[in-house]
């Protein structure tokens, strides 16, 4: 039996959060960003009037205000993202166990299991559909395939509100003629390179060489022959499988630019507490260190390293992210913003390797004290207890991560 999956997509999420408490926003470009003061200048969502003046995700405020003069920004409240978020997720489990997160705003569903009782996977998109607009008020897109690539490009063709479905019958007919840069995994520089060689089109991907694919990008290469031929054939991860959270991270752009290494140090250090609590909180460690970097020229990188052993403490993130930082940046330009994440998580109670330097007890000391802070600022709040390095430049570490950046559940 042909599987029958569905990519959901809440549409323009923070915006449309954001009008259910402020419905006279509904009648003007409006924006969720950050704060121009404190040059945290980007805009996360946008609402429908904005969509008209070409506003974008991802453009500093100042060029979305160009283009729009009138346009308001709201601040970002990522608790009310997060509790909207896991209310649509229980109107999905309703109709199958088989929910796997790709974001705060995005889920795919297996539901071929529910057929019998729901219909079709039109029909079960359509309910879908209806119940997230009816009982919270937003609207979704929903994407309907034999697989989870081809499903999330089909909620990605039409939006708003819309439900698209791809069969193998008219995949070439929908499909092919979308930038490569629709498909998954296809980032700037990997569509940059597929442009050098003469491919725009996932169709133009999907006819080209699966062997020549794999010489010019290795695994990626085979990766992407499956996925643009809609050959894709990942399970979606049940519900209680394994933990929602794939990556954990922080960024920020910093009020000044960062000019040496000890301003890196001192932003690293507000980002690494913050990540490393929400880790904690979860009951994880992270095993994989990523660091990005956009400096003032808005050049940007990224880059990530593999952790000794499984991690939960900020010390061992701020120590990986500098000799990841110092090792790919010389300081063309000052530093304009930096983020940090870590993924690959374990649980914190899974068996590691010791060793014969008793290093796990004192990584045990560190947790338990960590543990141990994170408890007196729960109680008392989140300045009751800072390090000492975060002291010595307030304005560049003012930031507050765990209150005004998101925190993005990604595989």
């Amino acid at each position: 039996m042909e599987r029958v999956i569905l990519h959901s997509d809440l549409n323009s999420f923070y915006a449309s959060v954001e009008m259910l408490y402020q419905p006279k926003l509904r009648q003007i470009p409006m924006a969720v960003g950050g704060d121009e003061e404190r040059r945290h200048g980007i805009i996360l969502a946008k609402n429908e009037a904005a969509k008209k003046f070409q506003v974008a995700t991802g453009e500093p405020l100042w060029q979305a205000k160009r283009k729009c003069p009138e346009l308001t920004i709201m601040p970002p409240h990522f608790s009310k993202y997060l509790y909207f978020s896991n209310l649509v997720r229980e109107i999905y489990l309703e109709y199958t166990d088989q929910v796997e997160p790709f974001g705060i705003d995005e889920c795919w569903l297996d539901v071929t299991g529910s057929l019998g009782l729901y219909g079709s996977g039109i029909q079960i998109a359509e309910q879908i559909r209806q119940r997230v607009w009816n009982e919270l008020g937003i609207t979704v897109s929903i994407g309907v395939s034999n697989n989870k690539i081809t499903s999330k490009l089909g909620s990605d063709y039409k939006k708003p509100d819309a439900i698209t479905q791809i069969t193998p019958e008219n995949y070439k007919r929908i499909v092919y003629p979308l930038p490569a840069s629709s498909l998954l995994y296809v980032g700037p520089a990997t569509a940059r390179k597929l442009q050098s060689r003469g491919i725009h089109t996932i169709g133009q991907l999907a006819q080209t060489d699966r062997k020549l694919l794999i010489q010019w990008f290795g695994k990626l290469g085979d990766l992407l022959f499956v996925f643009s031929n809609g050959l894709d054939r990942s399970p979606v991860a049940r519900n209680d499988e394994c933990a929602a959270v794939k990556s954990i991270g922080n960024s920020t752009t910093t009020c000044r630019d960062m000019k040496n290494d000890e301003d890196i140090r001192m932003v690293f250090t507000v980002l690494a507490e913050s990540v490393a609590a929400r880790v904690r909180e979860h009951g994880l460690k992270g095993e994989t260190l990523c660091i990005f970097v956009r400096d003032h020229t808005l050049h940007s990188f990224s880059c990530q390293q593999k952790l000794p052993r499984p991690s939960c403490l900020a010390d061992t993130m701020v120590e990986t992210a500098m000799a990841l930082f110092q090792r790919h940046y010389s300081w063309p330009s000052p530093v304009r913003s930096i983020g940090l994440s870590i993924s690959d998580f374990v649980y914190e109670n899974t068996p590691v390797q010791l060793d014969l330097y008793h290093s796990h007890q004192t990584a045990a000391q560190r947790e338990k004290l960590a543990k141990t802070v994170d408890s007196l600022r729960h109680r008392f709040g989140s300045g009751c207890v800072q390090r000492a390095i975060v002291l010595l430049d307030r304005e560049l570490t003012h930031a507050a991560p765990e209150q005004e950046f998101a925190l993005h559940f990604k595989r």
